[in-house]
């Protein structure tokens, strides 16, 4: 959870501004609905992991996955840019994909943390899926 507030508040300090009137940009952090990954990995290859998550208007814009490793876990979330202002936001509600390729290492298993947003009380929520490590 620690970390989740520290990346939006970093997202927040460094996100681009435009003033121009009405206009803004920035980065929001989109939850994951669906991930496809594979039942295990052999050390050292290299796969795709994808995900689904939900773009709510045409203003949100797919930027980055958001990745943060810590041991042999890894924190996983989308990185969309919001165009705010004199733009013409139509709710789509569109359910898109995004991937990110993860190279097997030393470690016997990964465990990847999918974040999927916060509950009633704040709580960040997450789809969580271990994947054996086979040689």
């Amino acid at each position: 959870m620690r970390k989740l507030v520290v990346l939006l508040f970093s997202l927040f300090v460094l996100s681009c501004s435009v003033d121009d009137g009405n206009e803004r940009i920035y980065n929001v952090i989109l939850p994951v609905e669906e991930a496809v990954v594979p039942t295990e990995f052999e050390r050292g290859e290299v796969y795709d992991i994808y995900l689904k998550y939900l773009r709510p208007t045409s203003c949100y814009a797919y930027n980055d996955v958001y990745y943060v490793r810590e041991g042999n876990e890894r924190m996983v979330a989308v990185v969309n840019t919001v165009f705010e202002g004199d733009y013409e936001c139509v709710d789509v509600n569109e359910l898109l994909d995004a991937s990110f390729s993860f190279k097997a290492g030393e470690e016997d298993s990964y465990v990847f943390k999918f974040w999927q947003g916060e509950d009633d009380n704040g709580d960040s929520q997450y789809l969580i899926i271990e994947v054996p490590v086979v040689d």
